[in-house]
């Protein structure tokens, strides 16, 4: 039997997607703990958590999420709403006029769609008109503006002293703070007439005098003036660009195809108007990047009060803001957000929390943390922690601050702060300054749960928080004199546009046999077997003792015993074929000496090699975990799965059901399929469905960690298998791209050469790719690396008759945006006031001429449900609106692990599950652990050095990776389940 994600078995693993896209200050990740934490939030490239549920699964009923149920819920839920659940329920919600006019109708009925738009990106063929129509409210705001925009670029120089690679976007800011109070940057007419990103680009509401330098007497924010000796002076010099093009942006907003790079350029510099106020009242956290539509800025401010999440970290709420285009009106969207933060207190005490709080050593904390130095008032910015404590050293730190400073230090044993150009100090003499972002990996489940209490809200209080505090804090309420010098003004009502609610697809089981799905998107397996039984011929049951109160006794364990007879007997009930008991071993794990548990994992490996059949582990520790599932399927190929003792003490019919129905897809089965009133297209023709994702290291990960990728496809009619191939390869770019190396090619191929293998010599006809992750900039990177890659795979079944070109549809699946629906009518929402499983947005909140939609196909767990953005970069099945919306609705039901919808199309889903599971063989890199050594947050000094260190970090991690999963019995299965 395979392994599962730490959670328990069917269990979600949200995401925080942010998925190391990009890493701005600020960004946070947060991944699963140890099994019983719940999964896996993602997030790579911004804070975790924005004012919303991220579960994927949501709701009673399911095998999945936090709030998992089971397929055997206690009953269906009622129409009955929470009290004041619907957000501005008692006023009227009209459609906007714009929309309500049928003018983007007109337009999209004009386009020839046989010829692309800009950027070679399809045009949008029509929208959607199938489902129940439906009003929403959406936290979308109309943005006016009648002035005009001169750009500029700025370069900050220093006179006296350089700044560092890792300093030089901080002074940059500060530098830009200094000068706003200076003579010469009234003189030339800036005061409240400019914005500007503190680092490279300034926009004006007017024309500066040129040539334009500010000469800036440098000092901290925390210092009250210059210093009297070793003063730092630096230059701001303000080179003019021109003027800023706004008419590709009122091309865009009349429904003619854009450039997107003109287009970013345009409200880039807007973002930078719109931010001016919120950033000078708050601490702003990403960046306005020219070639970014949708850029990433949130701005966090102290009001309410911080909310403590242990281990030295606070939660801070803030609101995201992006302007974006829309049909005949600019908007502004505006979202809550959340992000841990420092707390500010002596470094030691900081440490000490977050050792107790957080299993597995200090990984990540601290890196590029500002502190103040007690004995000298310096201020500081930490690389991280040393591997040497203030003893170790020939004259020992402790015996220096003693002899300079006549300091005793009181805690000389933890390790020492490196700040750089080989400077060391204890943390002790350490002070934290307030306003820091975490910038590490949320890995602990408290942490992950205490985040999650904070961010979570009920849709209604969601919505009030941006038209009310959100909207005030970022200076829309009452415009102050930036916006004016600009003539913006943004409306403070939220746009209404009109959406859908898809119909629900059948689902049916062994003998045809359907089930009922209610209005949560959920259902239950009570009287049905699935589909497809597998067969579980020889496994083993590995009892692993680590001094838990919840381990089992041993072999003997009257309740282990019970839980192999309930189990066997469910997989039997469920239409499984478990003809034997099993075989039982027991392990006792030694104590634990590091934080990888290494001994643990060669003890388990000694047992394991003895029974070399599919195991069972009842393990609670996520190290032996993640060690377990690199061992089994690198090492041994051996399918395992993951069970807690704690969860089958006693063994619940519920809990056995979820680990079924992951035992049945981890040996071929097929747990449900549509019915055979559903799936209209996909049955049409033979195709082949495709979920490519990449995931990328997180701070705290080795310098050099390579990026993941995975592969996922369809192997039959009901696509319902997605075995997996990944790959690894240099860090941080998200397309699939080496030089001289078609890593995506070959992917491909071994997909259609497994599907050939089991659809008796036959191949697809139409090809549909799912690709999760790409943000809107990369649009037309995916199209120049990763399309020709995709057509050299189909050259390679080429036959003599004709080549082979199936028809090709690429969809990129968007989680990374902060666009949310509110119903305005209790009958088309949910009980919590979000919006039903189907709700579907294709007008009002981007351009006519861009062929994408808004889609939420589950129904949400907890807070405010979030929809995935899906946008079409290639087609050549010709595509109706309704077509496409309609697969990937039905394929969202189609999710094996689970008795419920999820809100991300199962292939580009199971893609991301393939991804965390390759993670798990590069733990120890991904920790920050090179060798047998950890490492801290600081950067080469040297371009070469840093580059040549990589290089070897990335030759060790092609040896941990060992080929990947290419044993014989699970590397053609879903072994990453």
């Amino acid at each position: 039997m395979s392994a599962s994600g730490r959670g328990n078995p069917g269990q979600a693993r949200g995401r925080g997607r942010g998925r190391g896209r990009g890493w701005g200050q600020g960004d946070t990740v947060l991944r699963g703990g140890p099994p019983q934490s719940g999964g896996a939030n993602r997030g790579h490239g911004s804070p975790a958590f924005h004012g919303d549920g991220r579960n994927r699964f949501g709701g009673q009923g399911s095998s999945a999420g936090p709030n998992r149920g089971s397929q055997f819920p206690r009953g269906g839920r009622g129409g009955f709403h929470m009290s004041g659940s619907i957000f501005m329920q008692d006023q009227p919600a009209t459609i906007d006029a714009r929309l309500a006019n049928g003018s983007d109708k007109a337009i999209v009925a004009n386009f020839d769609t046989s010829k692309a738009g800009a950027g070679d990106l399809p045009l949008r063929p029509d929208f959607g008109t199938k489902g129940k129509e439906i009003t929403l409210r959406t936290n979308y705001f109309p943005v006016h503006m009648e002035g005009t925009m001169y750009q500029y670029t700025a370069v900050v120089t220093h006179t006296t002293s350089p700044f560092g690679k890792e300093d030089s976007r901080r002074i940059k800011r500060r530098v830009f703070q200094l000068a706003e109070n200076t003579t010469d940057w009234k003189q030339a007419g800036m005061s409240d007439r400019v914005a500007h990103d503190g680092a490279g680009k300034l926009v004006a509401a007017s024309l500066l005098p040129q040539p334009l330098a500010i000469h800036i007497a440098y000092y901290e924010e925390e210092e009250s003036g210059p210093p009297a000796q070793g003063e730092k002076e630096y230059t701001l010099t303000l080179s003019f660009d021109g003027e800023v093009d706004q008419d590709v942006l009122k091309a865009s907003l009349a429904g003619n195809p854009v450039d997107s790079k003109a287009l970013s350029k345009v409200l880039s510099a807007l973002n930078l108007v719109l931010t001016t106020h919120p950033s000078q009242t708050g601490v702003k956290i990403g960046r306005n990047d020219d070639d970014k539509k949708n850029p990433d800025q949130r701005v966090f401010f102290n009001s309410p009060n911080p909310v403590p999440l242990g281990g030295g970290l606070e939660a801070r709420q803030g609101f995201y803001l992006s302007v974006r285009p829309g049909h005949q009106q600019l908007m502004a969207n505006v979202n809550t957000c959340h992000a841990p933060f420092y707390t500010p207190q002596n470094f030691v005490d900081a440490m000490e929390e977050y050792r107790k709080f957080v299993a597995g050593g200090m990984s990540g904390f601290g890196a590029q943390v500002r502190v103040i130095t007690t004995h000298t008032k310096c201020i500081v910015t930490i690389r991280g922690l040393s591997k040497k404590s203030a003893r170790e050293y020939k004259i020992t730190v402790e015996q220096f601050f003693k002899l300079k400073y006549d300091l005793e230090l009181k805690r000389p044993e933890l390790p020492l702060l490196d700040a750089g150009n080989n400077n060391f100090l204890p943390p002790e003499v350490c002070d934290i300054l307030p306003d820091q972002s975490f910038r590490g990996e949320l890995s602990d489940r408290k942490h992950a749960q205490r985040m999650l209490d904070v961010a979570c809200k009920p849709p209604n209080v969601n919505a009030k928080e941006i038209v009310g505090r959100g909207l005030d804090l970022l200076g829309f309420q009452n415009p102050g004199p930036v916006l004016d010098a600009f003539g913006v003004s943004v409306d403070p009502n939220m746009a209404v546009v009109p959406g859908r609610i898809l119909n629900k697809p059948g689902l049916a089981y062994s003998r045809n046999t359907t089930v009922t799905i209610d209005n949560r998107a959920s259902w239950n397996l009570a009287k049905v077997k699935f589909a497809v039984g597998a067969r579980l011929d020889k496994w083993a049951i590995l009892v692993i003792k680590d001094g838990n109160n919840t381990d089992f006794n041993g072999t003997g364990d009257p309740e282990l015993h019970k839980f192999a007879d309930g189990f066997r007997g469910m997989c039997n009930k469920s239409g499984m074929d478990v003809p034997r008991n099993p075989a039982y071993a027991e392990v006792q794990l030694p104590p634990k000496a590091d934080p990888f548990r290494d001994a643990a994992i060669r003890a388990i490996e000694g047992v394991l090699r003895n029974l070399m059949n599919k195991v069972h582990l009842t393990c609670e520790d996520s190290a032996i975990y993640d060690g377990l599932e690199s061992l089994c399927d690198l090492q041994l190929d051996l399918a395992t799965i993951c069970v807690q003792s704690a969860k089958v003490r006693p063994a619940k019919p519920q809990y056995l059901a979820n680990v079924a129905l992951k035992v049945n897809m981890k040996m071929g089965g097929i747990n449900h399929k549509l019915d055979a009133k559903s799936g209209e297209w996909l049955r049409s023709a033979p195709t082949m469905v495709f979920g490519i994702d990449v995931t990328h290291p997180s701070p705290g990960s080795v310098k050099g960690t390579p990026s993941i990728v995975a592969v996922v496809a369809s192997v039959d009619e009901h696509y319902a298998q997605y075995p997996a191939t990944l790959a690894i390869r240099k860090s941080k770019v998200e397309m699939i791209k080496r030089d001289g190396d078609n890593v995506l090619r070959d992917m491909f191929i071994s997909r259609f050469e497994l599907y050939e293998s089991r659809n008796n010599g036959s191949l697809p006809e139409r090809v549909i790719i799912y690709r999760d992750g790409v943000s809107e900039s990369q649009y037309a990177q995916l199209r120049q690396y990763e399309l020709p890659q995709m057509q050299m795979a189909f050259t390679k079944f080429d036959r003599r008759e004709a080549p082979y070109k199936p028809r090709l549809t690429i969809v990129v699946c968007g989680k990374r945006h902060h666009t949310r629906f509110y119903p305005t009518e209790e009958g088309n929402a949910a009980m919590d006031g979000n919006p039903l499983p189907g709700t579907v947005v294709d007008r009002g909140v981007t351009p006519a001429y861009e062929f994408d939609f808004f889609l939420q196909a589950h129904g949400g767990l907890k807070g405010t449900t979030r929809p995935t953005h899906y946008f079409v970069v290639h087609d050549e099945n010709s595509f109706k609106a309704d077509e496409l919306q309609g697969v990937t609705n039905d394929l969202s039901y189609l999710f094996a692990r689970a008795t419920k919808a999820v809100s991300l199309v199962s292939p580009a889903y199971w893609a991301d599950v393939a991804c965390e599971r390759g993670r798990c063989y590069l733990r120890k890199l991904l920790r920050g652990q090179v060798g047998g050594a950890s490492v801290g947050g600081g950067r080469g000094n040297n371009r070469n050095d840093k580059g040549s260190q990589e290089d070897k970090v990335f030759e060790q991690a092609k040896k941990i990776w060992n080929n990947g999963v290419s044993g014989a019995k699970l590397k053609d299965t879903m072994y990453y389940l």
